[in-house]
């Protein structure tokens, strides 16, 4: 990072590229869940649900790609092995060891529940002391409040009485 840009940072950049790795290893599983989900899912309305998991998980992805920057960028390292995205994640991995596809909507909007939760912490650390983060993480917040919207409007939608 240069000069000046090391001076914007008004926080411990140790602690935030910790946070920002464990955000990192969310995004990681998540986009995992979403994808192997996709690949597994079974019952009502499972095309339209796989095609959404499947385009969350390239949008996790996208996200973890993000963070990777901003990781080098403040003079961090992602984490570099797998074992280490279950040993850091805040947000766990549910398995979905039932394929479902209610069961999987409901795994996904408890994982975009805690990354929201996640990426709120992110921006109260960060809210006037680090502007560049403070944008990155917006941008990722507004994605997973608007995944956590599709899932739960295409959950209302299979809970509805057919007529």
């Amino acid at each position: 990072m240069g000069t000046k840009g090391k001076e914007i940072v008004g926080v411990d950049v140790k602690k935030l590229i910790k946070m920002l790795n464990k955000a990192y290893a969310d995004e990681w599983l998540a986009y995992y869940q979403y994808w192997v989900g996709s690949q597994v899912a079974v019952g009502r309305m499972r095309g339209i649900i796989a095609g959404e998991l499947m385009e969350h998980a390239q949008e996790e992805l996208k996200h973890a790609q993000m963070l990777t920057e901003r990781i080098i960028t403040l003079g961090g390292s992602p984490l570099l092995k797998p074992e280490d995205l279950l040993e850091e994640t805040n947000c766990g991995y549910d398995a979905p060891t039932d394929p479902n596809t209610r069961k999987l909507l409901e795994q996904n909007i408890k994982g975009e529940q805690c990354a929201i939760t996640t990426y709120k912490k992110l921006l109260e650390y960060v809210e006037g002391k680090d502007p560049i983060t403070y944008h990155l993480i917006l941008e990722i917040l507004e994605d997973e409040v608007e995944h956590e919207e599709d899932l739960e409007a295409i959950l209302a939608d299979m809970k509805a009485p057919v007529k």
